[in-house]
């Protein structure tokens, strides 16, 4: 009921607006792209004992993303509209190897041969203002954008940003529910513990009504320094707030860089997950000269619980990383990690991505056995720079990770996307 009383209050408000839509801006700041992604995942827990257990994820789709983008009509109040279709269509899987988040898994084991949704969004703008109703990517410190699989996780709900001040971005939003990245369906926001060796679920089954956010990034120094600090709370479950600060120094040659983020994070309201306690600081710090940028990094996980985030989304710690997250318990990691632009030695679209995070002190409930863990990335990717063929960009991710407390995976993702402008 809800789902259609939503629908029709957006198509009253659209049926307002084609008077206005005749008029100059709508039509001609209009922006349509078609993404086209095909995407092969594979990911083996061959550690698994066991013969009831999957000990192999793999699956092969082709996905499409349709982006549109109106213009605002003319006038102090500019009114638009955006919409984003989303398909996804298998091209390999099997029963004993689903469960890759590529693709929704029915009833019977068996992934679906095709998946779409479409999301429309009427906005408004005043000024420098923009209030926003319908389907929403934010892409927040306590709220990121997820975007690691075949097609895009969404948000349904009220979004509002502005500009105002040079400098200053301030956000607020209320978001009712969240369609995953592998489901067509609306479905309740429930918190998550990532790789919580404790009770991994203990959360999964409390769902709020509403997760609500604001904060705000303000960059000064010719935008080489930003702060940000940001609120949000899913309804009777869990608040957080994170404080942030993001440096670059240019020195010579070199730029050297800092982000540092702190999150706390308690139960909030009814409690309905129970009492929640998290700290969690990182520091991520780099040097780069000319193709050439090294980082280092340190993640630290404080409090009684592993970090609180929405159900099975990613975050932008400093040490997460596609595999495993560092952020159980009482976790400590550290990061190396190399990247490499070869268009500095002529080969312009090459880039290549080499990190090792390793983490201990894992709090495993277990009297006298500490959770360590450890994960090597590699990333090769490379964008198609003439040709039929340019713009295509094709890349390569190879991950193998080990603990003493989850499972060992080691995993491989190929990746290849197209971006089509159509107007």
């Amino acid at each position: 009921m809800k789902r259609e009383l939503r629908v029709a209050m957006t198509v009253a408000t659209f049926g307002s607006l084609p008077a206005a839509m005749a008029e100059s801006g709508f039509i001609e700041d209009s922006t349509a792209t078609l993404q086209l992604r095909n995407y092969y995942f594979m990911r083996d827990f061959s550690d698994l004992q066991g013969s009831s257990k999957q000990s192999k994820s793999e699956e092969w789709a082709q996905g499409f993303i349709l982006n549109f983008k109106s213009g605002y009509t003319q006038g102090p109040i500019g009114f638009g509209i955006d919409a984003l279709g989303l398909l996804g269509i298998k091209l390999d899987s099997s029963r004993e190897r689903t469960n890759t988040a590529l693709l929704p898994v029915h009833s019977d084991g068996e992934a679906a041969d095709e998946y779409a949704r479409l999301g429309l969004t009427l906005k408004v703008r005043f000024s420098d203002t923009e209030l926003k109703f319908g389907e929403q990517t934010p892409n927040l410190p306590i709220l990121a954008h997820t975007d690691n699989r075949l097609l895009p996780q969404t948000y349904q709900g009220t979004t509002l940003t502005s500009r105002e001040i040079p400098g200053l971005t301030l956000q607020a939003g209320r978001l009712n529910s969240a369609k995953t990245v592998n489901s067509t369906d609306d479905g309740e926001m429930y918190a998550w513990i990532i790789n919580d060796p404790i009770n991994p679920r203990r959360l999964a089954n409390v769902t709020g009504d509403h997760y609500n956010y604001i904060g705000g990034d303000y960059s000064f120094n010719a935008n080489r320094t930003t702060l940000s600090f940001w609120q949000g709370q899913l309804e009777d479950i869990y608040q957080q707030r994170f404080y942030g600060i993001k440096h670059a120094l240019p020195v010579g040659a070199w730029t050297l860089a800092a982000d540092i983020g702190y999150y706390t994070a308690q139960d909030d309201g009814d409690t309905l997950a129970g009492s929640l306690d998290n700290q969690l600081l990182y520091g991520l710090f780099s040097a780069k000269y000319k193709g050439h940028t090294f980082f280092v990094g340190y993640q630290g996980v404080y409090g009684d619980d592993g970090f609180l985030r929405i159900g099975n989304t990613l975050s932008p710690l400093g040490n997460e990383l596609p595999t495993y997250q560092f952020s159980a318990p009482d976790e400590r990691s550290w990061q190396v990690r190399y990247d490499f632009d070869f268009a500095s030695v002529g080969l312009p679209g090459l880039t290549s991505t080499l990190r090792y995070v390793e983490g201990d002190n894992v709090d495993t409930g277990s009297r006298g056995f500490e959770g360590e863990e450890w994960e090597r990335d590699l990333d090769l990717a490379y964008t198609i720079q003439s040709g039929p063929l340019k713009n295509v960009n094709i890349r390569w991710r190879n991950a193998i990770a080990r603990s003493n407390y989850a499972n060992d995976i080691d995993e491989n993702r190929i990746i290849i996307n197209y971006a089509i402008k159509l107007f």
